[in-house]
């Protein structure tokens, strides 16, 4: 994650090979990418955070992931865009799997249903994504993630941040979102 901190301290990473780095904002990504893409056209550009109907024109100019998709006016939204700009975006449904009230995702009781209706639309679903609750195991979410996935027969999982990236790995994730570990602590 590369979130809050500037291009000065990610340019070393990308000189070094880095090519995948996510972003919670769409403004703040378009700012800091936009010229960087065009000139390392490899760079995989992540969308973490949650994202709103009126910014998912800007999301899909920018953004080759997002992580975040949790409700069918988004997902209609994503793939009316995806026409309009010709381009196909890899997706992830964010779940909430804590019942968190604070927090996007989808519940986990309307997972299937929703699923399903992303494939309707044909966008590109790799997989699940979740954040666990603060101040509780890790791990036991990011299991029941796992299983998640594996019923709906999918291939990818985007789980762990810096905190909790082994017990993450441990339980298949594909796509780590590691930040302070790489980058050092973010001062916003």
């Amino acid at each position: 994650m590369s979130k809050t901190f500037k291009m000065q301290e990610i340019l070393p990473l990308i000189k070094h090979g880095h090519s995948h780095f996510g972003e919670n904002k769409v403004q703040e990504a378009i700012e800091k990418w936009s010229d960087i893409k065009t000139e390392y056209p490899n760079i995989k550009l992540h969308l973490i955070g949650g994202l709103q109907t009126n910014k998912v024109k800007f999301a899909i100019k920018i953004f080759d992931y997002i992580h975040s998709v949790d409700s069918e006016k988004l997902a209609n939204k994503i793939s009316e865009e995806q026409l309009k700009q010709k381009k196909k975006i890899k997706i992830f449904i964010q779940v909430n799997l804590g019942e968190e009230k604070q927090k996007y995702g989808i519940s986990k009781l309307d997972l299937e249903n929703f699923y399903k209706y992303c494939k309707n639309l044909d966008l590109d679903i790799l997989g699940l994504m979740c954040i666990p609750p603060v101040n509780k195991d890790s791990k036991i979410f990011f299991q029941e993630l796992k299983l998640l996935n594996q019923k709906l027969n999918l291939k990818e999982l985007s789980m762990g941040m810096s905190s909790d990236y082994i017990s993450a790995s441990e339980c298949h994730s594909t796509y780590l979102r590691i930040g302070s570990k790489i980058f050092g602590e973010r001062f916003t």
